[in-house]
C-alpha cells in the first residue's frame, strides 16, 4: 500500500513523504524538488548522503552551489558551470535547485511543476512508488516555453552514502577524467571503463583526501548504480540512453571539503560547458514548444 503524507517539515521547510512497504521517500518541493531522504524500511538504511553542517533551506537564485551542497538528490537544469546560454547568464549549477516548485497530490503520485524564469523551460515531474516494491518511477516533461531555441543540460544528481569497497556500476565502454585538478588519476586520455592506470576506478577507496570526476559514455544500456560491499543493498538509476547518453561521476573521498560521498549523475550533455557540448552536437536542444518526455526509475533495495 502506498501512502503520501503532507504536513511534515525539516528545518522549517515543508516536506512530502511517499511511503510503501519497502521505501520511505521525503521530498522538498520548495527546494527544487530535492529528495532529502530515501530509506530502506527493512534495514532502516538511509541511502542518501547529506551535509550535517547545513540546514535545509531555500536559497536565493544565483547562490553558489558548492558551499551550499546539502546532499540528497538534486537535478541540474539548464547548466552546471556558470555560463551564458541563449543570451542569458545562467547561474552556478542552474536554476532548478533554487526554484520553488508547485506540489500536488494526484492519486498515489506527487506531481511537481514550475517554470525556470531565465531559460523559460517548463519543468514537470511525477513521482510514484511502484506498489510495495523498492522501485520509484519518475515521469518527466521538459518543455521549451520560451520564444526561441534553447540549448541546455539536464542532469540527475544523487549524493549517496558510501563505504570503502563499495562498487559503482555502469555499463559504459569508455571513460575519461574531466579535470586533473579534481582527480586521483593522472591522464586526460579516454580509457576502457573501469580500468585506469592499472587500477579499478569503480571501487570506492577509503577516506584518503582524494576526489574523482569522470565522464562515462558509450553506454550499452541506461543504468548507473552503487552497490554496497557489506550491506547487501543497491541504489540504481535506470533511464533512456536516448535522453541521457552520458553518465557523470563525481565523488569526494575527503578531498572536497572533507565530504565522503559518491554522486551518480546521468546526464544529457558532455562536456562541462553546454555551449561547447552544443557545438559538438552533445547537448539537449528544444525549439519553441518542443518537449522531452521520459521516465527514470530508481531502485533502492537488496542487491
Amino acid at each position: 500500500m502506498v501512502s503520501i503524507e503532507q504536513g511534515r517539515s525539516v528545518d522549517g521547510v515543508p516536506i512530502v513523504r511517499l511511503e510503501n512497504a519497502s521505501l520511505r521517500v521525503d521530498v522538498a518541493p520548495a527546494v527544487g524538488g530535492r529528495v532529502i531522504s530515501l530509506i530502506d524500511k527493512a534495514t532502516g538504511y538511509e541511502f542518501l548522503w547529506r551535509n550535517a553542517r547545513l540546514k535545509l533551506e531555500r536559497l536565493p537564485p544565483g547562490s553558489p552551489y558548492d558551499p551550499n551542497f546539502y546532499g540528497g538528490i538534486d537535478e541540474l537544469i539548464p547548466n552546471d558551470i556558470p555560463e551564458p546560454l541563449n543570451g542569458v547568464d545562467s547561474p552556478d549549477h542552474g536554476e532548478l535547485w533554487t526554484a520553488a516548485l508547485d506540489g500536488a497530490l494526484e492519486g498515489e503520485s506527487l506531481v511537481l511543476s514550475g517554470v525556470l524564469p531565465l531559460s523559460g523551460l517548463r519543468y514537470w515531474r511525477r513521482m510514484t512508488l511502484r506498489g510495495d516494491s523498492p522501485y520509484l518511477d519518475i515521469d518527466y516533461r521538459i518543455e521549451n516555453g520560451a520564444g526561441q531555441r534553447r540549448i541546455f543540460l539536464w542532469k540527475l544528481h544523487a549524493a549517496l552514502r558510501i563505504a570503502p569497497g563499495d562498487r559503482i556500476e555502469c555499463p559504459a565502454r569508455t571513460a575519461r577524467v574531466v579535470d586533473l585538478q579534481w582527480s586521483r588519476w593522472h591522464t586526460l586520455e579516454p580509457f576502457a571503463w573501469p580500468m585506469v592506470e592499472g587500477q579499478r576506478a569503480d571501487v570506492i577507496p577509503p577516506n584518503n583526501n582524494t576526489v574523482d570526476f569522470l565522464f562515462l559514455y558509450d553506454l550499452q544500456e541506461g543504468r548507473m548504480a552503487w552497490r554496497s560491499a557489506t550491506m547487501g543493498l543497491t541504489f540504481a538509476y535506470t533511464f533512456d540512453v536516448n535522453v541521457f547518453p552520458y553518465a557523470w561521476y563525481f565523488a569526494s573521498y575527503g578531498g572536497f571539503d572533507g565530504h565522503y560521498t559518491a554522486i551518480l549523475e546521468p546526464c544529457t550533455t558532455m562536456p562541462l560547458s553546454v555551449n561547447e557540448a552544443a557545438q559538438l552536437g552533445q547537448s539537449s536542444v528544444l525549439d519553441p514548444g518542443q518537449r522531452i518526455e521520459t521516465r527514470v526509475t530508481i531502485y533502492a533495495g537488496k542487491a
